[in-house]
């Protein structure tokens, strides 16, 4: 490859376009394997909305398989899967950006010249950088993806808001104008930015302290225990920004980020921030595991 572009400009934006590749399809294969648990966390995030919203007098939803079966047997096995389309567009542009541009940052912030390994702090401040930068592309397909997945069954001869993925934003700007496709921006750029600090810079973190340990090799085992890892602190660390996230994004009533916070804490309670936590680390949990196995797979095939 050196032989073929000498340019070293060259030889770097190409290495981009590959790192960005292979993460963008990573992040696809994780979505597609993981994305009825992701629709099973944003029915119990919303809940008590949807049930003071229905006057219902008890919670629809148990836990991780009692959603997942409820939504199975009411609303048939493609419900587990809503939001796909736009879940897949948001990994293309959003994780294609955050893992691609992650090793570039944090070299740029060490130093060319840097030697060893780089400290904690550098990895986590270029994790926040990229995840911030990359949502604020992405948030219309996270927006999108939210709204359909929050939609449950409907009473007879009720119409469902969006016919599809891509009815869903042309609805969106022609009811709320070009600009609700940023609804939830802020918190949600506080929470992909600290679930993607917690997630790559763990990752980085615990596969390289695996690796110091005798017997333990750069393989599956090693990615699959550093992918668990980061998967456990992206949702011990991301749990209350993202509950905030699913709940202005699947209800156009509150005011701002601050209005819903406030409102949530009143009504529900501090908890209500680690509503759905199970199943949103089964989620993240099992999304990191085969995303960075995909990932390190597709790197090795590249030569990266």
């Amino acid at each position: 490859m050196v032989a073929i572009s000498p340019d070293p400009q060259s030889q770097t934006d190409f290495s981009f376009f590959q790192t960005f590749l292979c993460s963008a399809f990573a992040a696809c294969i994780a979505e597609l394997c993981t994305i009825p648990l992701d629709v099973a966390k944003v029915r119990l995030q919303l809940q008590k909305r949807a049930a003071a919203a229905d006057g219902a007098g008890q919670s629809k939803y148990r836990g991780l398989l009692g959603t997942i079966t409820t939504i199975a047997r009411e609303e048939g096995l493609p419900a587990l899967w809503k939001g796909v389309i736009a879940g897949l567009h948001r990994q293309c542009i959003y994780g294609g950006l955050r893992i691609g541009l992650y090793d570039p940052v944090k070299l740029y912030l060490v130093g060319n010249n840097f030697v060893g390994d780089i400290p904690l702090h550098q990895k986590i401040l270029a994790a926040l950088f990229t995840g911030a930068l990359a949502i604020s592309v992405a948030n219309p397909t996270d927006l999108v993806k939210v709204r359909l997945q929050a939609e449950g069954k409907l009473p007879a001869g009720v119409p469902r808001r969006y016919s599809g993925t891509l009815d869903a934003y042309f609805t969106i700007i022609r009811q709320e104008g070009l600009i609700a496709l940023w609804t939830g921006i802020g918190p949600n750029i506080a929470r992909n930015a600290i679930i993607n600090a917690a997630e790559l810079a763990s990752y980085d973190q615990v596969k390289q302290m695996i690796l110091k340990i005798p017997g333990f090799l750069d393989n599956v085992l090693t990615h699959l225990l550093a992918g668990l890892g980061a998967g456990f602190f992206a949702v011990c660390i991301g749990s209350p920004v993202d509950v905030v996230k699913s709940r202005m994004m699947g209800d156009s009533t509150y005011k701002n980020t601050f209005d819903c916070f406030v409102k949530t804490l009143k009504n529900e309670g501090p908890f209500a921030f680690y509503k759905g936590f199970l199943p949103n680390f089964g989620r993240l949990g099992s999304w990191n595991v085969v995303m960075f196995l995909t990932l390190e797979q597709a790197r090795k095939l590249f030569g990266l």
